[in-house]
Order: structure tokens, then sequence, then C-alpha cells
């Protein structure tokens, strides 16, 4: 690995750190990745607040997408450092995104930069650096999707203690009512809506399906937020309930949907069936690689991008996920240089 290279994508992290790119407000920091790959001689396209580019493509090679996002959340109220300040103190850079997912985009970027020259032996190579990640928002790699060559594979940045996740689940959120009718609290009156919800809450709360992901384990559904009432002495004449569904490769949103409706009374819509679970055949060249190299293999239970992206894929880089979204958010420094080389050992043993 090329020391300039990995110095480089560190000062690219720092500047982009100190750029605030909330979700749906990425615009600067997309300028700042296309000036980045521009002062390498690399030609970018941008959609909206996506930014991609590929090297000169090959016909007849298959094509390898590198994908990480440049949106972060909003900085919580436990911050005791400015998230902005992109500091470096005992070899930690901290700042707003360091660690979700900038580690892993800066390391992407330097990897796709290192083979532009030359391309990559048997692959051509396509990298994207979406917008809206945070957010599962759709001017994203949903919209950046259809500009794209035709992708047959991916590995997808985001902080994995640069394990490489060959499965993730997916996420339904389930919005339930449940139906009584009003009445005076005083009184025999009414169907009291909450306790109409509670047999359908007590459902979600035991179920097991029945199917096992070797990979992701068990669906977990989780009754997360509830509504209901307006006053003391009155009983209330709807419920409302949210539940968070984290699905696995054993089954599709619309099977575990319909298991849920022939199960429970209340009324059930799903918000999105967009986030779907992903997995990777264990043959495939990508993990493959990962063994010959020996990197962890796991079952992510957290959702991105991957589940937006449509072909096999993979989700691993530097960082830490324990440190997304926390305050005082941080990397370390060696963890990007060991993300680059890491990225570049897998892809040359393709």
């Amino acid at each position: 690995m090329n020391q300039q290279l990995s110095d480089n994508a560190i000062q690219l992290l720092r500047q982009l750190i100190s750029t605030p790119s909330f979700s749906r407000e990425e615009d600067k920091t997309a300028t700042l990745i296309e000036q980045f790959l521009s002062a390498h001689g690399i030609p970018t396209q941008r959609e909206g607040n996506n930014v991609w580019a590929q090297t000169p493509p090959v016909p007849g090679k298959p094509t390898l997408l590198l994908n990480s996002h440049h949106d972060t959340v909003k900085p919580n109220s436990g911050y005791t450092r400015d998230p902005f300040a992109a500091t470096i103190e005992a070899g930690k850079l901290f700042g707003l995104g360091s660690n979700d997912a900038g580690g892993a985009l800066v390391s992407l970027l330097a990897t796709f930069v290192h083979f532009y020259p030359t391309g990559l032996k048997g692959w051509n190579l396509v990298l994207a650096a979406s917008a809206e990640e945070e957010t599962s928002g759709q001017n994203g790699i949903e919209k950046l999707w259809p500009k794209l060559p035709a992708i047959d594979c991916a590995i997808v940045g985001e902080p994995t203690l640069l394990g490489m996740a060959v499965a993730e689940k997916g996420l339904m959120v389930l919005d339930c009512i449940a139906q009584g009718k009003a009445g005076h609290a005083a009184r025999e009156e009414g169907v009291n809506a909450i306790y109409a919800a509670l047999p359908d809450i007590e459902w979600f709360r035991h179920y097991e399906f029945p199917k096992v992901s070797p990979t992701l384990g068990r669906i977990k559904m989780s009754v997360t937020v509830i509504h209901a009432g307006q006053a003391h002495n009155q009983v209330p004449p709807e419920c409302q309930f949210t539940v968070d569904v984290r699905a696995t490769d054993a089954y599709s949103l619309e099977e575990i949907l319909e298991t849920v409706q022939q199960n429970v009374q209340c009324k059930v819509t799903p918000r999105s069936m967009r986030l779907r679970p992903s997995g990777i055949a264990a043959d495939h060249p990508l993990v493959v690689a990962g063994t010959r190299l020996g990197l962890h293999q796991y079952g992510s239970p957290t959702t991105s991008d991957q589940a937006l992206i449509p072909v096999p894929s993979v989700k691993m880089g530097p960082g830490d996920s324990a440190r997304s979204h926390a305050a005082d958010e941080f990397i370390y420094v060696d963890e990007i240089r060991s993300g680059i080389d890491t990225y570049i050992r897998l892809l040359e043993a393709l």
C-alpha cells in the first residue's frame, strides 16, 4: 500500500468530518469526493448527492461495486467535543461520521485509486459514494443504481472491525391498530382497545418462526412504540403500536407479513418492503477470497445499503459498529490504514 495514498485518505476523512453532511444535505461532501478522485486523474459522474466512477470497462469481465455512504446522523446531546473538529489524539480520529462510515468510505476510495491505473485482473470496478443511507432515503443507492453499469456483486463499506458480514438482516416496520369502542371509565361501557391489543402484543413477544437462518439466526420481532387514550376517564377506542421486525433470509418479507396477519386480530400495515435481508453463497469468489485471507465471517443484525443492493454482496470495513452514532465518535487512524490494506488484499485474492 502506498503510504502517501493512505495519508491522503485520512486527510480526506478529516475534510469530510469538518463538512456537515446530514442525510439529504450531503452536497458539499459529494463535491469533496469528486475533487479527491479528480485530483487522482479519475473522471466522476454524479446523480444528486451520489458520486460514482469506474475503471475503463473491459467487455466480458464481471463488475464489482465498491460502495459506502457519506451522509451522517445528527450529533446526539452527549457530545463533549466539537463533532466537526476532526482532531487526532492518541491515534484516534474524532468526529461525526468518522467511524460510520467515513473510515470505510475513504478506505474504499483509496483502494479504487490504487487499482485505477492498471485495473483489477479479471474484474471491472465501480465505485459509488452514496447518500441518504442513514435514513434509508430513496435518493441514495436506489436512485443511483439504474445509472450504474450492470453490477455482478458488491462490497459495502461499513464498520465491521474488518470482519466480513456474509448476510444481513432485513427490516420491516409494522404499524398495528387494535380497535375498541369509546366509553366512560367509571361505568361498564365501551371496549378497551388497549386490552384488545394485549393478546396481539403477547403474540409478537413470544412467537418464533420455525425456520432458522444458518447465518442470521431467528427472526426478531419487538413492539417498540404504543399510543392509546386521550383522557384518564375515557375508555380508549383505538390502540396503535409499532413492531420492529428484523428479517432473515429464511423467509421473504411477504411470507413474514402473511404469517403475522394470520395470527393477530389488529390491522397490520407495513411501512415499507424495501429493506430486504441479504446473503451470499459460500462458494462466491468474494467469500472464498475472504476465507483465504482468514477474515472472520458472520451474519449482521444491523441494516445498511446492502439491503437495497440486488446482487450478492458482503459488508465489511474498518471501525467498530458499537461506536456508530455514539457521542464523541472516533476511529483509530491505524484502522483506516489496515482497512485500505485489507481491501486491496481481498481484491487481489479474487
